[in-house]
């Protein structure tokens, strides 16, 4: 699933917007969950997970490109489109990493062709997020919110920072192609992301959260290396 918010005062270009979007993500049979926002402040006060925001430049309140603002200040990762009224309002879109923008009203010839783009960035975004398919449905899942994967009879479980547990049926090894070096696969069983592990000892990690994840006995040496390496590569 990809969730999207959309944020403008206009009602009617939210439903508008909404509408494009089922029009382009249906026929691909990618779900897409969207939830829209009257005002920056109601979206800066939303804990739900994001992975694109279109946002309008003015707004009553906090306009668009100041909670793009306080939205990167806070580390998001996803991506914004902006939705203005005058083009030359967007030139301070580059400051907060604007994937695009449109000028009302909207072309629906351009909507697509930068949906097809943008859809293209992110299943090749290999780099900083983890691309999955379970079925119909797809999620784009940073690889800083995954704390660790857990293997149970052919299905891997991601164990992520907020809580939440996404399960899919992928080879071991094809999931660690798609995860960088800061994961290490610890047991047959767990691939650990390193940014989590606060303790190491007797063949177990405990993690921040409290939990604790087994470490192979024939993986000791390794595993101890790749926190030394991850120390030097992610955290200095």
């Amino acid at each position: 699933m990809i969730n999207i918010a959309i944020c403008d005062d206009e009602k009617f270009m939210s439903d508008e917007l909404s509408g494009l979007l089922y029009e382009f993500f249906s026929p691909k049979n990618i779900e897409i969950k969207i939830c829209q926002f009257t005002n920056g402040s109601a979206l800066l006060k939303s804990n739900k997970p994001l992975d694109l925001i279109f946002l309008d430049i003015r707004m009553n309140g906090t306009n668009g490109m100041d909670v793009a603002r306080i939205l990167r200040s806070r580390n998001y990762k996803g991506y914004f489109i902006f939705v203005t009224v005058m083009e030359e309002l967007v030139f301070d879109s580059f400051e907060v990493q604007a994937f695009d923008y449109f000028v009302k009203p909207v072309n629906h010839e351009r909507f697509h062709k930068t949906m097809e783009r943008l859809l293209s960035v992110m299943q090749n975004s290999s780099e900083t997020n983890l691309f999955i398919q379970r079925g119909n449905e797809w999620s784009i899942i940073p690889f800083d919110d995954i704390m660790y994967c857990e293997i149970i009879n052919r299905k891997i479980y991601l164990h992520l920072e907020r809580q939440e547990v996404i399960d899919f049926y992928e080879k071991i090894e094809n999931m660690e192609k798609k995860l960088d070096n800061r994961f290490f696969k610890c047991h047959r069983s767990y691939i650990i992301n390193l940014k989590y592990v606060r303790n190491y000892k007797k063949d177990t990690a405990s993690l921040c959260n409290g939990e604790e994840i087994p470490v192979s006995r024939l993986r000791n040496e390794e595993f101890t290396n790749a926190i030394l390496q991850y120390m030097k590569e992610w955290r200095f």
